[in-house]
């Protein structure tokens, strides 16, 4: 069993490691690594007219043209593309052409524009769009209602634009945002907030639950997001993890309704996560070996599962 002083030596490894092809990267966050594998994991399943169709759109991207690392191989160019497309919505967060808007420093909807689809000329970062925080308790705290548009509610405008007629502007726009979101929803604290009787709106997806262990992030949260190695995530590193991924069990990559995504984020939050050693308030809480070994393993298998599914949607509405 790897402790956790041995994953943060594993992860410092794999973030040297590159493509044969000695492509280069610029050091990203463990978002970005998690994203791009689920992106890796969807290419490999896709035809060379659904690749080819994907490029055309990602073209209009207007980040397009810095999404090749220098050093690249020709063979691998628009894999790569593919791949940190997949972080493009996390990327606009700390652009200052775009900005907050909503609520909670912009967590929160708030108002008409908050679910607008109107492609690349909306300079709004839309965070609330990255997760759908479904609460829960164990206290018997009085449940707030969920805020929408959420992820949950963005997945599903977002198909039904690939499968439209709609202009390959807004198609483009909407992909990037796809790639990423079916992401998110396969990380448990993009679909789950405990709520106490002490917090009733709620931890924010365990941000607001203090965690400690060697080398790892203070809050429970960001120790999922890390989860997956590697921890920078060169192209190439990305791509050694991808690979070794568990391949997904075939029957749960063919679920193609995002309410059952998220219906197991939401599950397995509560039944791997919110569990010892992590207790009942906000902490802080001493992380074992072994549940770091137990969440890896999750993120593990919730990454190659996106994959799968990403693939299967692209496949099977992108017009």
């Amino acid at each position: 069993m790897m402790n956790v002083a041995m994953l943060a030596r594993r992860i410092r490894l794999l973030a040297a490691v590159t493509l044969a092809t000695q492509m280069a990267a610029p050091a990203l966050a463990w978002n970005d690594a998690g994203h791009m594998a689920v992106a890796y994991v969807a290419y490999q399943q896709l035809t060379p007219a659904k690749r080819a169709r994907v490029k055309q759109l990602l073209k209009l991207n207007p980040d397009y043209g810095r999404w090749l690392p220098k050093g690249t191989a020709a063979k691998d160019r628009d894999l790569v593309r593919f791949m940190i497309a997949a972080t493009w919505p996390d990327d606009i967060k700390s652009k200052a052409t775009y900005h907050d808007d909503g609520s909670h420093n912009g967590d929160r909807p708030d108002g008409a524009s908050s679910r607008r689809n109107t492609g690349y000329t909306d300079r709004l970062r839309h965070k609330y769009w990255h997760f759908v925080d479904t609460p829960f308790s164990t206290d018997n705290a009085t449940l707030p209602a969920v805020p929408r548009p959420n992820a949950q509610t963005q997945i599903a405008a977002f198909r039904a634009v690939l499968a439209s007629t709609k202009a390959d502007a807004l198609k483009s726009y909407d992909l990037v945002w796809l790639l990423h979101l079916v992401g998110d929803v396969h990380q448990p604290l993009h679909c789950a907030t405990r709520v106490r009787q002490s917090e009733l709106d709620g931890d924010n997806g365990g941000n607001r639950v203090t965690v400690q262990c060697a080398d790892c992030p203070n809050n429970l949260h960001a120790f999922w997001d890390d989860a997956f190695a590697p921890n920078s995530a060169s192209v190439g590193a990305v791509i050694a993890a991808a690979q070794a991924l568990p391949a997904p069990d075939a029957t749960l990559a063919a679920k193609s309704d995002a309410n059952d995504w998220i219906a197991e984020s939401f599950q397995t939050a509560q039944q791997k996560v919110y569990v010892a050693p992590v207790g009942g308030d906000g902490g802080p809480f001493t992380l074992t070996d072994a549940y770091a070994n137990a969440a890896r393993a999750v993120a593990n298998a919730r990454i190659g599962l996106a994959g799968a599914r990403l693939a299967h949607l692209l496949s099977t509405e992108l017009k």
